[in-house]
């Protein structure tokens, strides 16, 4: 009696599908252990300390004493300065983690052009707001606030994407990459054309985890706290995490602004 003949597939992607064996999946390291949710409130909560240091020590306390606006004394001032010194280096972590958790909503959104309109919105919102606090004024045209600058990043990897995996021209997408960075510098974004340029590489070296964190390190050396952000963002696991709370994190940029800028107001009177 002849044998019964048995194909034999290669696993790797040949074949009847209910034959072939997929991929085991790649053990996660054990110190991935932060959702994106977490990365947000990491963010959230050191930006919140370096606004508090910009917009009430600096722009309040320490400006009111150089000006004579406010009656306290040197060694007062001196004390104030020094702690706004702190505030604003735990600040720094801030940044790099907000130009990754862009690379990574553009990864994961549905819709990149809804993604846009909500950052354009949000940047148009806080401008308002972020000139009182920090410029204390209703117009201030030298600095924008940081949602343009990654609403800028956000287009700058759009554009790369575009021509990577549909254009098949990588140099178009770097070019049309290149417009958006140096309009960082033009609008006077906060962080300009470098932050834009941040979320470029970030974006580029997506899938190179430590050479991304090296690179950014570098990158980032002229500012002596900001390459700590790559602790937690090594330490991202690829989750949403629990918290939904989407609007809130846009939200809440305007709101603490204009609660500084109402805080350092009361100090000044």
């Amino acid at each position: 009696m002849e044998e019964e003949r048995k194909e034999i597939y290669p696993t790797a992607g040949y074949g009847p599908t209910e034959d072939a064996q997929p991929e085991p999946a790649k053990a996660r390291p054990r110190y991935q252990v932060l959702s994106g949710s977490t990365l947000k409130l990491i963010a959230l909560i050191t930006m919140i300390i370096d606004h508090v240091g910009a917009a009430v020590l600096e722009a309040g306390i320490i400006q009111g004493y150089n000006t004579g606006a406010l009656n306290i004394s040197y060694e007062t001032a001196l004390f104030w300065w020094n702690v706004d010194s702190v505030l604003r280096a735990v600040g720094r972590i801030s940044f790099p983690i907000y130009c990754f958790l862009i690379t990574e909503g553009f990864l994961h959104t549905r819709s990149p052009r809804n993604y846009a309109i909500r950052l354009g919105i949000f940047a148009l919102v806080s401008e308002i707001p972020f000139d009182l606090a920090f410029y204390r004024t209703w117009f201030y045209a030298d600095h924008q606030n940081v949602f343009f600058t990654l609403l800028l990043g956000l287009l700058a990897i759009v554009a790369v994407d575009y021509y990577e995996k549909r254009g098949n021209n990588r140099w178009g997408g770097l070019a049309v990459a290149l417009c958006f960075i140096m309009l960082g510098d033009v609008l006077k974004t906060d962080y300009g054309a470098f932050g834009v340029f941040f979320i470029v590489v970030l974006y580029a070296f997506r899938n190179c985890g430590w050479i991304r964190t090296v690179i950014g390190c570098v990158l980032l050396a002229w500012e002596t706290t900001a390459p700590l952000a790559f602790i937690p963002i090594q330490m991202y696991n690829g989750e949403k995490g629990r918290l939904r709370l989407k609007y809130f994190f846009y939200a809440i940029y305007p709101v603490h602004l204009l609660i500084l800028y109402g805080i350092c107001t009361a100090l000044l009177r």
